[in-house]
C-alpha cells in the first residue's frame, strides 16, 4: 500500500469513527443499485432501523478497499465474484447471500436513431460502427470498465458474443462504475450505451432516453451478492436481515431486479 494510501485510508477510518459509534451502518453499495437503493433506506428507516452511511461504487474497487481496511461494515456487490473473494481471504463474515438477479439493457437518448429491438438489442452498435467506417462521425458507445465493474464485463461478454468488441473500440467510452456509464451514454456525443436495467428504470432517465433489454443468456449471470463485514454493529446486521425479506426483494422487484433463486445463499 502506498503512502498517499495510508493517509487516505488513515483519514477515512478516523471520519467514519463517530458515526459507527452513533449506531450508523457504513454500507458499500454497487453503483447499479444507486436508484433503488434509496427506496430501501427509506422503508427500512420507516421501521425504525438505524441511520446507514451509504457508498455508491464499482464493485470491483469497493473489493480492493474492503481487503486493505476500509470501514465498511456491509456490502452489496453487482456480482458474487468480488464477495466470494473478499471471503477466502477472510474479509467478510461468511460466504454471505445473493440478495438480486441484475439485468443488462441497451440506453439511448429519445430520439437518436432508431431503438433496437429486443431480437437486435445490439444494432444501434453495429449502426454507429458503421457509421464511423463510412466517416460518418464517431458516435460512442457507453459501458461501465470491465476491470473493475460486473455491468462492465457482462456489456462485453454481450459484444463479443456479438462479434463487435473489436470492432467497437474506437467508439467505446468507459466509466468508473455503471452509474457513470449510464451518464456517458445519453451524452451529446454518444449512440447509447450498455447499463444496468435498474438505472434505465428510474425516472430521471426514464424520461429522456429509451431502452431494450438484452437477452440473459447474452452474457453471465449478473448474480449480486452481499456479505457483512468483521465488525460489523448491529445496526448493519439488522439491515442484512431485512434485505433478506420479502419487502425488501419487492421494492428490488420494482427496479427491474430479479429475486435470487432458492440455491442462490451461498
Amino acid at each position: 500500500m502506498t503512502a498517499v494510501l495510508r493517509l487516505a485510508l488513515a483519514a477515512w477510518l478516523l471520519a467514519s469513527a463517530v458515526p459507527a459509534l452513533a449506531g450508523t451502518a457504513t454500507v458499500a453499495v454497487a453503483s447499479s443499485l444507486q436508484f433503488a437503493f434509496p427506496a430501501l433506506v427509506e422503508r427500512f428507516r420507516a421501521q425504525g432501523g438505524a441511520p446507514l452511511r451509504v457508498n455508491y461504487g464499482a464493485s470491483g474497487n469497493f473489493r480492493r478497499q474492503i481487503a486493505q481496511g476500509a470501514p465498511f461494515e456491509l456490502f452489496l456487490s453487482a456480482d458474487e465474484q468480488s464477495v466470494l473473494a473478499l471471503h477466502e481471504t477472510g474479509h467478510t463474515e461468511d460466504a454471505g447471500v445473493v440478495y438480486a438477479v441484475g439485468r443488462l439493457a441497451w440506453i439511448q437518448p429519445a430520439g437518436r436513431g432508431a431503438l433496437p429491438s429486443e431480437a437486435t438489442p445490439l444494432a444501434a452498435v453495429e449502426a454507429a460502427i458503421a457509421d464511423h467506417r463510412a466517416g460518418e462521425g464517431r458516435p460512442r458507445v457507453a459501458l461501465a470498465n470491465p476491470e473493475h465493474a460486473p455491468y462492465g464485463i457482462a456489456a462485453r461478454q454481450a459484444l463479443e458474443q456479438a462479434g463487435l468488441w473489436e470492432a467497437s473500440a474506437p467508439l467505446r467510452v468507459m466509466g468508473e462504475n455503471v452509474s457513470q456509464a449510464a451518464r456517458f451514454a445519453l451524452a451529446d456525443e454518444a449512440r447509447g450505451g450498455l447499463v444496468a436495467y435498474s438505472l434505465v428504470l428510474a425516472p430521471t432517465l426514464a424520461e429522456r432516453a429509451e431502452h431494450v433489454l438484452i437477452p440473459a443468456d447474452r452474457h453471465a449471470p449478473l448474480r449480486q451478492r452481499m456479505a457483512l463485514v468483521p465488525g460489523a454493529g448491529e445496526a448493519a446486521r439488522e439491515f442484512y436481515a431485512w434485505l433478506q425479506g420479502e419487502e425488501a426483494r419487492e421494492i428490488l422487484a420494482r427496479f427491474g431486479f430479479e429475486p435470487p433463486t432458492p440455491t442462490g445463499g451461498a
